[in-house]
Parts: C-alpha cells; structure tokens; sequence
C-alpha cells in the first residue's frame, strides 16, 4: 500500500466500494456527466452548474486521443494563482484504480478549452510533477475535500493538471 505523506486521510479508515456499486455509479456518473455537459453548454452554466449543490463545475473539451474528436467532461471546477487564471483538473475518478478516460486524452493533447458559466477559455495543461502535486494538494483539499479521500483509496498516483491561459 503506497501512503502520500500529504493525504492525511488513511486508506484503514475508509469503507471500500463494492465491484457492485462502483459498476452502478460508474454507469450513472456516464448518463450523468452526458445530461450535465449537455444542460450546462445550453444554460452558459445557470443548469447543473454544481456538483452535489456545493461544488462549481466547469466544462472541458479535449480532442480524443484516438478518435480525434472534440469531447467533454464536467469537472470539479478548480481555480489557481493570483486572480483565479489558471485551472488544476484532477484525474481522481472518485479513487478508483484507473485513470478517467480524459486523462490520455489530455496527455496526448494538452490544448484544451475549460468552460466556468458563460465564460470559455482556450488553455494548455500540463501533469503536475510529484513536488508540484504535493505544494497544490491544500489548495485542492480547501476546494473539495473529498480528493483526500479519493487518493488515499488507490495506489495510483493521481494525477493533476495545471492548465495556463494560452
């Protein structure tokens, strides 16, 4: 079991997720994240703006990795630096042992456009290094706490974006 000295939450103090429930949520975060990404390009983010009621949520489109196409997903929006310029996207897939499917995606094609309501910005991500992610992880947790929980659940490094205005 790997243990980050910065996540403070511990993987014994955890319920792990059944094989069933995981394949439940996962089917319905996928029709989920469809109708959200759907519903909030429609309202400039008014609809499904936020996630569980508390948490602002962006859009990003990436190009597939091997499909070319333009995708989205609807993330956790995350703001950095001085006036909120920058965004962090986490590949956390709520702890799970594997990377989201956006994840190559961005690795092999860093330009991407992150949407916050009615504003959409062209940016270019790059994956955090592990001193990099361990300076961020405060700023995250002071955003959604829950990533505490998410990376002590796997082994799996998960990683982060830092995505500057281009």
């Amino acid at each position: 079991m790997i243990r980050y000295d910065y996540v403070k939450t511990r993987r014994e103090d955890i319920q792990p997720y059944s094989q069933r429930a995981m394949g439940l949520a996962m089917a319905f975060m996928k029709l989920y994240t469809r109708v959200n990404v759907l519903l909030y390009r429609c309202s400039g983010g008014r609809l499904m703006g936020r996630f569980m009621g508390r948490y602002d949520i962006c859009l990003v489109t990436f190009t597939g990795v091997r499909s070319g196409r333009r995708r989205d997903v609807a993330l956790i929006h995350l703001p950095y630096g001085e006036k909120g310029e920058k965004k962090l996207l986490v590949a956390s897939q709520g702890g799970r042992d594997v990377h989201p499917v956006w994840y190559r995606s961005i690795k092999a094609h860093p330009e991407i456009e992150i949407q916050f309501r009615g504003e959409r910005r062209a940016y270019r991500a790059r994956q955090a290094d592990a001193d990099e992610k361990r300076a961020l992880w405060p700023h995250l947790l002071s955003i959604y706490p829950a990533f505490d929980e998410y990376q002590a659940r796997t082994d799996r490094d998960i990683p982060v974006f830092v995505c500057e205005p281009c």
